[in-house]
């Protein structure tokens, strides 16, 4: 039930940072690292990752120049249609380049097509109506998480070894967590925005990437920190020795809310190791109220509110909100069930930073799990599924994330851990604002200490 794509060619069984030492080398070429991972997308093509390939769409001659990525299919690229995983959008090609594509060229990437999504991003899978269900390349009957499954699947399959990812609610950590790979979410500010977030009450959103290595994106944040700088954050520089951290260890979710035995053994044992190198860790209760995730849900259901009533005036006349997905619908129609509760939700949302940092008092980091179990088999989140069984599901299974959406505030997935099956669990560890660097830090320690497995090991 395992499928990657690695072998003896010319992306072989390197990181980012491997084969751009390679390229420098003069040892492998841009095309021949173009070509493998054609083929390998082909040899990869049962996961259904990808839903627009982009012949020609190559960067500048910049740091990353001829390493072969994908873009999530809710950027633009000049040229080629972005569908946003719904049936909904009209096919018709964009007609500039999204900021972050912008970037994406300014680094060097060689963009080979566009990921897969669920419909706008809005649940924890990736099994859209639209373009049917991304497989998690540890076991096909399961989900790569979402939202940006296509990309987390083409990374860990071995097809690409870097891609892109934006997260709104923990659409970086839950597929990096499900495909066994490792996934920041930066501070707010760290990256551009993604340009609809501009206009949104609360900007929850993140750019971001998927990768195979801590080295990989610490690499990927620095050069982004030459193009896009933000003096108002600390740098991230070279991983440093670190100890004597104080970690939060919460294995509980939000009031309570179950956590599958495997996860909490997970966390524990990560803990464990946190206090093997030198951390003092203290298990303690979920320290953030219920009431968060009420307002998230309905900040998350005003999202889909807007999608279905002013669709048109973002993506055009030809958008269709007939064709949106039973489970989107769902999600508009909560929240015109509870709109008069929206502006005391946008209000305690707007202060949760505050609510963030006294929750964090006595503590640099909160270690817990990315999910409240291990991958779910395709299906149990699918388009088939009841709408409000569907959200029942969500809120059980994703939990944990969005307090750094709403916070500002960084969190790291890491591939520590897996069920007896092999599947992966993440383990999250979260910090205040601006600090990436701690995270870093410690993320290349665990790393060295217990390195991550790949699917063909």
């Amino acid at each position: 039930m395992v499928l990657h794509t690695y072998g003896d060619d010319a992306l072989g069984t390197h990181d980012t940072v491997g084969l751009r030492q390679q390229l420098e080398a003069g040892q492998v070429s841009p095309d021949e690292l173009r070509q493998a991972a054609l083929r390998r997308l082909e040899q990869a093509a049962p996961l259904n990752a990808v839903v627009t390939l982009t012949p020609g769409a190559t960067g500048s001659p910049g740091p990353f120049a001829g390493i072969p990525s994908f873009i999530k299919d809710n950027e633009d690229i000049l040229g080629f249609p972005t569908t946003f995983g719904s049936r909904a959008l009209p096919d018709q090609p964009a007609v500039a380049d999204s900021r972050l594509v912008q970037h994406w060229r300014a680094l060097g990437f060689d963009i080979l097509g566009k990921s897969a999504l669920p419909e706008f991003g809005l649940t924890a899978t990736t099994e859209p109506v639209s373009h049917g269900p991304t497989r998690n390349p540890w076991h096909l009957d399961h989900s790569t998480g979402g939202s940006s499954g296509g990309s987390a699947a083409l990374v860990a399959a071995g097809v690409v070894p870097i891609s892109h990812a934006n997260d709104g609610g923990g659409s970086i950590r839950i597929p990096a967590a499900c495909c066994g790979l490792v996934g920041l979410k930066p501070s707010r500010g760290r990256l551009p925005d993604a340009e609809a977030m501009e206009k949104m009450p609360v900007n929850i959103v993140t750019q971001g990437v998927v990768t195979r290595s801590v080295r990989d994106t610490l690499a990927f944040y620095q050069e982004m920190a030459v193009l896009h700088p933000n003096t108002a954050l600390a740098p991230i520089g070279p991983t440093r020795p670190i100890e004597g951290l104080r970690i939060a260890m919460v294995t509980s979710g939000l009031a309570g809310l179950p956590v599958d035995p495997q996860v909490r053994e997970a966390v524990e044992k990560a803990g464990a190791l946190c206090s093997e190198l030198g951390h003092h860790v203290e298990p303690v209760d979920n320290p953030f109220p219920y009431q968060i995730a009420h307002d998230f849900l309905r900040y998350w259901g005003m999202l889909a509110f807007s999608l279905r009533r002013f669709g048109s005036t973002v993506f055009g006349p030809g958008y269709d909100p007939g064709q949106l997905e039973e489970f989107s619908v769902h999600l508009s129609s909560f929240f015109a069930s509870i709109a008069p509760a929206v502006p005391g939700s946008i209000r305690r949302l707007r202060r949760f930073a505050t609510d963030y940092d006294d929750a964090l008092s006595g503590f640099d980091l909160i270690l817990s799990p990315v999910l409240a179990t291990p991958p779910v088999p395709i299906g149990y989140l699918g388009p088939e599924v009841d709408p409000r069984v569907h959200l029942i599901r969500l809120l059980r299974y994703a939990s944990f994330t969005a307090l750094q959406n709403v916070s500002g505030a960084p969190g790291i997935s890491l591939p520590l851990a897996s069920t007896p099956e092999g599947l992966p669990i993440g383990i999250h560890f979260g910090a205040r604002f601006g600090q990436e660097q701690t995270l870093l830090d410690l993320a290349a320690q665990l790393e060295l200490a217990q390195p991550w497995q790949r699917p063909d090991q």
